[in-house]
């Protein structure tokens, strides 16, 4: 390179696991950004105050010391790199790299050396482990000589990996020298003391600030949010997730358009863990119009020397924007709002589905981000092309009221967002090819006005609908017409409806081959001419005339009971219709439909046990009705036969 030296395969060390990347050293200072993307670090020269090198199994380690008191150590160099590296440190930094040597002799006596909020266990003149005391939990002193550390591990911490440091004790005898005590207070005390100041201890430290029932999307629950000086905590009532600022890569404060909420999304790399889920996002949902008030617990020196020009000692205003600006203050991550787009409705993002899912799709200056679930952000460097598709294109119907949005990504990956509104298709076309995206079916498919998939959008006929469309609205509609025919019951010798001919030929198309020509047969050797014979109460016309005689509701009737469905409509229609009051009465059937198709068995569940509790009801009116209406007709044919 002409401004320094770049390395494709560096991996960054520490809790975030072995995550290879591309390391570049240039005469600004050191930067690195994790291959795939994701995490990034970049270190001025004027915040680098030491540089070490280390030979480790495989390769040499390289580590930063900064002047904030964090150290980080790159993986993967070889020996011919070292003299190189060395030498271009020394005339663009000033510093002289420290050369460290590993202990490997297994040996657990030493001398601890704390640095920063780095402490070294050292063997003799060589290293034989480092920890960082931002990672520590919890510190007890047990009896007079030994301290405990207890490392968090429910958070970011290698969330790929299998193993994890849990705790780790030290014992430190009376008659330590670097840590010297006395009768009332021994040198293991001195040291736990010298510990407790450096480590994130939650029992020891007071939060900055605290808000309560914060509702999150993703991990899904109500938190206490605790913003401490080095981390974060998230109390629930079933999880407790630590995170370190270290991880946070950058926040996003998106409102949602047309509603009175705002999303603000915490971007962690790595992610924290449940079970056996990562949570690379956490979605954080507020009132927009919810105010708040809160004071920082720091005192004036902390403030005006650590926080100088990031954090005011209170904060009044948008809750939203009050947790924000804390955050971005204690953690120094950057904040992303809006961009300049906007949507036929003035808004930030347009509707969208992503996997089976309903949301939001927001067109960022630098990228895409798809909430609230699954809460998927797309940088502009990572996409290969996108493509604008008819909405289902790829499948038997097709309608000119909605478009698909397909985003192909360098690594082969693809997004396909649906449903989007055809009336959002030029606002966002014209965004993405003012950010110079690769639009595939420009040319192709004539996006420029005159090929298939504009003249699609352009179109103001609708289109046909489906047969699934059909069956929601058939669901939706009229439930007198429903009782009526769910009421009549065919007599055991009623043959069907046709009464021609050219129907019954008809109705033998339904047999087999063997039956049809059998019955044709039957029919040509008959020498009999046909009879012609008053219809009785059991043939085709009689029964058309009680068919026609049971179309007159009996107001007395029992009324059917209503299927699950349509409890689950009767309760989400009224909301779903004040949240998107341009939706049309077909829209709405649709999207009930859909999310209803979506639903678990445990969603639907309720639903299911009313409409159990209304078919038990229409059982039992049923059979008094029947009841009541059999019983003049006992009484008659008792008459008659006494006559």
């Amino acid at each position: 390179m002409a401004d320094g030296h770049l390395f494709s395969n560096i991996s960054l060390g520490g809790r975030v696991g072995n995550n290879p990347g591309q390391f570049r050293l240039h005469s600004g200072g050191v930067a690195w950004k994790k291959q795939g993307g994701g995490k990034t670090i970049d270190v001025d020269k004027a915040d680098i105050i030491s540089m070490s090198w280390m030979k480790i199994p495989r390769s040499y380690q390289l580590s930063v010391g900064t002047k904030e008191g964090i150290r980080y150590m790159f993986k993967g160099f070889r020996e011919q790199d070292v003299s190189n590296l060395t030498n271009f440190i020394q005339k663009n930094t000033g510093i002289t790299p420290e050369e460290k040597q590993l202990s490997v002799s297994g040996h657990n006596w030493g001398a601890v050396d704390i640095n920063g909020n780095m402490l070294s266990f050292n063997v003799g003149s060589k290293e034989a482990f480092e920890v960082s005391l931002a990672d520590v939990s919890q510190t007890q002193l047990q009896g007079k000589t030994d301290v405990v550390l207890e490392f968090h591990v429910d958070d970011t911490t290698g969330a790929n990996e299998k193993d994890s440091l849990m705790d780790l004790s030290f014992h430190v005898p009376t008659t330590n020298t670097q840590f010297v005590g006395d009768e009332e207070r021994p040198s293991a005390h001195i040291f736990w003391q010298k510990i407790l100041a450096i480590a994130d201890v939650g029992s020891s430290e007071e939060a900055v600030a605290t808000f309560e029932g914060i509702g999150i999307l993703t991990p899904r629950g109500r938190y206490v949010v605790e913003l401490h000086m080095s981390f974060l905590r998230l109390q629930g009532q079933a999880n407790d997730f630590k995170i370190q600022y270290s991880s946070i890569l950058r926040l996003f404060v998106l409102p949602k358009s047309n509603n009175p909420h705002t999303f603000l999304v915490i971007t962690l790399d790595p992610p924290i863990r449940k079970g056996q889920t990562l949570y690379p996002h956490i979605v954080i949902q507020f009132m927009t119009e919810s105010v708040a008030t809160t004071e920082l617990s720091l005192s004036e020196e902390v403030l005006a020397e650590k926080y100088k020009d990031k954090l005011q000692s209170s904060y009044n205003g948008l809750e939203h924007e009050v947790f924000s600006k804390i955050l971005r203050g204690l953690s120094g991550a950057k904040v992303t709002r809006p961009s300049t787009f906007r949507s036929c409705q003035d808004g930030y993002a347009v509707k969208s589905s992503l996997k089976a899912e309903d949301g939001l799709l927001y067109p960022l200056e630098k990228g895409f981000f798809f909430l609230p679930k699954p809460p998927t952000l797309i940088l502009h460097e990572e996409i290969d092309y996108v493509e604008f598709q008819r909405h289902g294109a790829g499948g038997a119907s097709m309608s000119s009221h909605y478009f698909d949005l397909l985003v192909k990504l360098k690594n082969d990956q693809e997004h396909l967002f649906r449903n989007i509104q055809r009336n959002e298709y030029h606002n966002l076309f014209n965004f993405v090819s003012a950010k110079n995206l690769k639009i595939m079916n420009l040319g192709e498919d004539g996006l420029d006005g005159s090929g298939a998939v504009a003249a699609a959008l352009q179109s103001t006929d609708d289109d046909p609908l489906d047969p699934y469309l059909n069956g929601i609205k058939n669901q939706a509609g009229d439930e007198e017409s429903d009782e009526e025919d769910e009421d009549f019951v065919a007599d055991k010798d009623d043959s069907g409806s046709p009464s021609d001919a050219s129907e019954e030929e008809g109705s033998d198309a339904s047999l087999s081959g063997g039956e049809k020509e059998k019955s044709s047969k039957k029919e040509v050797s008959s020498s009999k001419p046909p009879v012609k014979r008053k219809p009785k109460s059991g043939d085709v016309e009689g029964s058309e005339k009680k068919k026609a005689k049971k179309k007159k509701k009996d107001p007395n009737a029992p009324k059917r009971a209503i299927a699950p469905f349509m409890y689950f409509s009767k309760a989400e229609r009224v909301n779903l219709k004040s949240s998107n009051p341009e939706l049309s009465t077909t829209d709405i059937a649709k999207k009930l439909g859909e999310k209803w198709q979506k639903m678990s068995a445990e969603e639907r569940q309720p639903y299911v046990d009313q409409s159990l509790v209304d078919k038990k009801r229409y059982a039992e009116e049923t059979a008094k009705y029947r009841g009541a209406a059999a019983a003049p007709v006992d009484v008659e044919s008792a008459d008659e036969s006494s006559d």
